[in-house]
């Protein structure tokens, strides 16, 4: 379902490069960090061709495309040293 939205002409005609693209990016990484986004929906809306493009887009600005935390990590280390020895 297409979404329309009305700026007034004085805001578009103003000094502001790209407003309707900067506007729709933000609402992809909002609905992202909300988790009502995945990655997919991510690249639909903002037009990429790949998963990477969503991952470079979230990671330029400081949104964590992974849920992976210190705590993951140290669970899995943890496990790792288990089964090696």
């Amino acid at each position: 379902m297409p979404v329309t939205i009305s700026l007034p002409d004085e805001i578009l005609s103003s000094d502001t490069h790209n407003l309707p693209r900067k506007i729709l990016e933000q609402v992809a990484l909002e609905g992202f960090q909300s988790g009502q986004l995945t990655t997919s929906h991510v690249r639909q809306i903002l037009g990429f061709d790949t998963r990477m493009q969503v991952h470079e887009f979230l990671a330029a600005h400081g949104v964590p495309w992974v849920d992976y935390s210190v705590q993951d990590a140290a669970r899995e280390r943890e496990l790792l040293k288990r089964v090696l020895s």
